[in-house]
């Protein structure tokens, strides 16, 4: 990106100082596309917080639609239960990374672990959640399981178990899907520090395995995931699709309750719920610090039991975290697995284990209801990637041809759709969007999802693209090949595995867009994730798991693709798969 950068020499094309200029375009105008309807979403936001919308006749500033808030039935109720389900989901995701890491690293079940990321990466929260419900609910796939013989009913119990007023299974259902982000931006970290001479210096002076890791490579790769982590705050605190489907009406998050007044028939709500907008940010910038406060307390307990030179003999071993990897594993797939068999049902009756009647003709019975909604994702998504994947590497070959490499500052700005709650500046996007007439088009939506599909496929691409060796690149320009030449006979091939997978992770975040949908189609454009949010709530589980299981389908197929093609187009070069 553009901000915050510095020069460096040792670029492959230093010496062609004239070649490539209008590649310098690429970060300004990513950073315009990327940045100022951000920061105009913001301002849209944050006049009608204080009852600004000429619009809807808020003509002056005022404190009412904060004093309406305050005086909401459950609003405070809403704030806590958001701050205290996203919080300790952030927690138990980067404790159970961190020690699974700490207990496994180098050994043969990591290795396996790293290869199984990738399904379970791209299911989308949204799936993962209508899984999650089918399968621990009062009439779950577990109660059933158990029942009767071991439960004793032969009729679903009145039970709060899924969804849960606590927000239990809220939590749960977060942990599931961040703790594999974590570990994979975990495991880039760690391929960018000395790791084994760290562990064996710490082995040395009679630290276990486990807790070497804890003390000498965790400090050292906190910095680099600092931002994931906060991002994964950023959104626990202000989920609305999961949150959606895993908590009871009458105990709402307060995302919840912002999307409830956003799309009040009564327009002066639309004042309230930019003052709930601004709420949300708040409680995310309130968790943020909370994560602060805590990482200085765990920096200053690190600092004083290293100088004391302690062993903790009680560190947990690999088996236990082992376990835990793969009972998380197994409840993840149990999910995607009920979604499979409720697709295919045609009577299922507790307390039955599986179905009594089993069925194909449910996707060809809902095939009408399935296509409009499965075009609009594909169209989206595979729109909105080729953008951000242009961008992408329009950018990374700038910094390649003019040395130029962005610093801390841009990659705060490449998180900044992440780090923001989706509310805060959604709505005054909107507002943007009427006032110039895009509301409701489909160039609209894929706009609204390039903003977060770019930050995930930069990020995917950045490092791999970063780290070609440069020699390549050099060779073919000492044989005449101009610069152009070399990216797309050189680098391209070369990298085609890592654009592939990006291109996978950029489809996949898409995907799983529920608000961005919501807000810039203006109900226009029904996805796989709306229609799949709309209808967990519903009595129907067969449509329910044919829609989640096929939004599910769609990211992994993409995986399988971007895996696919290099193995088969590189099948008789065995260098080129390594790098590809």
């Amino acid at each position: 990106m553009a901000a915050d950068v510095s020069i460096k020499k040792t670029s492959a094309f230093s010496q062609r100082p004239n070649t490539g200029r209008w590649l310098k375009l690429f970060p300004l105008v990513t950073l315009a596309a990327f940045m100022l309807p951000i920061l105009a979403g913001i301002l849209g936001t944050l006049l009608p917080a204080f009852h600004f919308l000429p619009a809807l006749g808020g003509n002056h500033l005022s404190l009412e639609p904060w004093r309406q808030l305050v005086a909401y039935p459950g609003i405070w109720h809403a704030s806590l239960l958001s701050l205290a389900t996203g919080l300790t989901a952030s927690l138990l995701s980067f404790a159970i990374v961190c020690l699974i890491t700490a207990s496994l690293y180098q050994t043969s079940a990591f290795a396996r672990l790293r290869r199984v990321l990738g399904p379970f990466l791209a299911v989308p929260h949204t799936a993962l959640a209508v899984g999650f419900l089918f399968l621990f609910s009062p009439s779950g796939w577990i109660v059933r399981t158990l029942s009767p013989w071991a439960t004793g009913w032969d009729r679903p119990a009145d039970l709060t178990l899924s969804p849960d007023p606590a927000g239990v299974s809220l939590v749960a259902a977060l942990v599931l899907k961040e703790v594999p982000f974590l570990l994979l931006m975990t495991i880039g970290a760690l391929g960018q520090i000395p790791t084994k001479q760290n562990l064996a210096v710490a082995r040395s002076l009679g630290y276990r395995p486990g807790e070497a890791w804890l003390k000498t490579i965790l400090p050292q790769i906190y910095g680099r995931l600092r931002l994931p982590v906060y991002a994964v705050i950023a959104f626990s605190v202000s989920v609305v699709d999961v949150a959606l489907i895993l908590t009871p009406t009458t105990s709402p998050t307060l995302g919840i309750l912002i999307l409830r007044w956003f799309n009040d028939p009564d327009l002066d709500q639309q004042f309230m719920a930019a003052a709930g907008a601004c709420l949300q940010s708040l409680l995310v910038m309130a968790a943020i610090g909370l994560w602060w406060l805590l990482e200085r307390g765990v920096i200053l307990m690190g600092r004083w039991r290293l100088e004391r030179g302690t062993r903790d003999n009680r560190f947990t071993g690999s088996s236990v975290w082992l376990l835990v990897g793969g009972l998380m594993a197994l409840t993840a797939s149990a999910c995607m697995a009920v979604l499979a068999l409720w697709s295919l049902t045609r009577r299922w009756r507790f307390p039955d284990t599986l179905p009594s009647q089993w069925t194909a003709m449910n996707w060809s019975r809902y095939a009408d209801q399935l296509t409009g909604p499965a075009a609009s994702t594909l169209i989206i998504g595979l729109a909105a990637t080729a953008i951000a994947l242009v961008m992408t590497l329009g950018c990374l070959e700038t910094e390649k041809r003019h040395g130029i490499r962005p610093g801390t500052k841009a990659l705060w700005l490449l998180y900044l759709p992440l780090l923001i709650p989706q509310t805060a500046f959604l709505f005054g996007a909107q507002v943007l969007l009427v006032a110039s007439g895009w509301d409701g088009s489909l160039a609209a939506v894929v706009w609204s999802h390039l903003l977060f599909v770019l930050p995930y496929v930069f990020l995917s691409l950045s490092e791999s693209y970063r780290g070609l060796d440069d020699r390549y690149a050099r060779s073919a320009l000492c044989l005449g090949a101009g610069p152009g030449r070399v990216f797309w006979r050189i680098k391209i091939p070369m990298l085609l595995r890592p654009i592939l997978v990006a291109m996978a992770v950029g489809f996949a975040v898409s995907v799983a867009q529920y608000l961005p949908t919501i807000f810039a189609g203006a109900g226009r454009y029904a996805t796989l994730t709306t229609e799949t949010v709309s209808l967990a709530s519903g009595g129907d589980r067969r449509l329910a798991g044919l829609f989640a299981f096929l939004q599910a389908m769609l990211p992994l197929a993409g995986f399988w693709i971007a895996i696919g093609i290099p193995n088969w187009i590189y099948r008789h070069r065995r260098g080129m798969k390594g790098e590809a």
